[in-house]
């Protein structure tokens, strides 16, 4: 078998809420406060990954993380029962209680930098954790994300799993978010790009926070032994920041040879194309999807996440398919460029229109919500089986979540004593269910 692409989504969290967090994320903010519906986002995801299964791609699942998350709220100095430190951090700030339960671990993109082991120094699949130190509710999840990994990637023959690098702004890392990776095929020595919206040494230039460093991307590098010559850096766009673009998977996204994205995500395209095809010398030949400003305007991209779209190469299929939102068909504009696009002879064929509505509503599409990992046979063998996707395992977390999930779930329900029990005992059924072990959240090990 060859090597292939597998996604690894990010099952979303009974505690799914909108609390508008994500400073720079215009979904989020303009959903700020609204009832979300915790069992259908989870369901939504669910369905994304079947599609995935069913169309003959790798798909796997990493868990949620434990949400609402009292040890944090206890190393603030609140103290009693759950229930109490709950109670005593909504009295003091409210937000602080929003922080402690946001289930934003369900974006995976976020969850860690992956190198396959073609490019990496010492021939190991390389994860480094990111440590999404921009955002509060995000930095608490480096802990279980790097235990997350460790589990369903064990094999220290075939997999190297890092720790997030040091909690300072001058390593602010994304992960896969702002990480992208181009090749002929997946078995072979590709091209990484690390796209950086700042130097840690330098003062903000943007309005909204440019979240990826130069230096924090210069670490990943040297950690996974990537080769200078196979290895790009490209400016994120200020424009495409501002706009709502806090993380390159909302105007980029690549698969294989091809990069899809808008005119204005870089600060130089020209100059990331030339650099991209002198990495890629030798390799293969980059095809570059450019959409044009005048077509698909900055603001039409982020509202209808056109980019933060997934970009596969179904078995059998000449041509890349791309897992849109149903809110790109819908929207006038992008609906027509796609229509267009696929009519064409160029690299993308199709399109596959997902309802990730939750999602969405919080400012994650469908590239969101996964993190790819291109696996070997023998990596593939390697993998923790139960994370590993076919319909009785889905159908399994669809009973799971339909029993442990809230229909709705607003920002007051957080401080609901009944919530984290729900929730814990929903996590240690999914324990066995992913076969995790009996001391994988914090809670199990009290």
């Amino acid at each position: 078998m060859p090597s292939v692409e597998a996604n690894f989504d990010g099952l979303i969290g009974p505690s799914h809420h909108y609390a508008g967090q994500s400073h720079g994320n215009i979904a989020s903010s303009s959903n700020a406060l609204q009832i979300a519906r915790p069992r259908a986002a989870a369901l939504e995801g669910i369905g994304k990954m079947r599609a995935m299964v069913q169309r003959g791609l790798v798909q796997g699942v990493l868990p949620p993380q434990e949400r609402p998350f009292v040890p944090a709220l206890r190393a603030l100095g609140f103290s009693g029962s759950d229930a109490d430190v709950m109670a005593a951090a909504n009295k003091a700030d409210p937000r602080l209680v929003r922080i402690v339960s946001s289930a934003s671990s369900m974006w995976a993109a976020n969850a860690a930098t992956v190198s396959p082991s073609p490019d990496s120094g010492d021939g190991r699949l390389h994860f480094s954790t990111a440590n999404l130190l921009t955002m509060p509710h995000r930095v608490l999840e480096a802990d279980g994300t790097f235990r997350a990994l460790g589990r369903i990637f064990g094999s220290t023959d075939h997999f190297a799993v890092h720790a997030a690098l040091p909690a300072h702004p001058l390593f602010a890392d994304e992960g896969a978010a702002n990480h992208m990776r181009m090749c002929r095929q997946h078995g072979e020595a590709g091209v990484e790009i690390f796209v950086t919206g700042r130097s840690g040494f330098s003062a903000a230039s943007t309005s909204f926070p440019a979240r990826q460093t130069r230096e924090a991307s210069d670490a990943v590098v040297r950690r996974h032994g990537l080769k200078a010559e196979n290895t790009v850096f490209i400016a994120q766009s200020t424009e495409a920041i501002d706009a709502g673009a806090f993380h390159n998977d909302v105007v980029a996204v690549s698969h294989e040879h091809v990069l899809f994205y808008h005119e204005q995500a870089f600060e130089d395209a020209e100059e990331a194309r030339a650099a991209i095809r002198i990495a890629a010398k030798g390799l293969f030949d980059p095809a570059f999807v450019e959409v044009p400003a005048n077509r698909v305007s900055l603001e039409d991209a982020v509202s209808s996440y056109l980019f933060n779209a997934m970009l596969v190469r179904f078995p059998g299929h000449d041509r890349a398919t791309l897992i849109a939102p149903a809110e790109s068909r819908e929207h006038p504009r992008v609906g027509r460029y796609l229509a267009e696009l696929i009519a064409g002879n160029g690299p993308i064929g199709d399109v596959l229109y997902v309802d990730v509505r939750q999602s969405m509503r919080n400012g994650g599409g469908p590239a969101c919500l996964r993190l790819r990992v291109v696996l070997s046979e023998a990596e593939l063998l390697a993998v923790r089986p139960a994370a590993v996707m076919n319909e009785e395992r889905l159908a399994a977390l669809e009973a799971w979540a339909n029993k442990h999930y809230r229909d709705e779930l607003s920002t007051p329900d957080l401080i609901d004593p009944a919530l984290i029990e729900e929730v814990r005992s929903g996590l240690d059924n999914l324990t066995q269910i992913l076969d995790l072990g009996s001391d994988f959240y914090d809670f199990q090990r009290l």
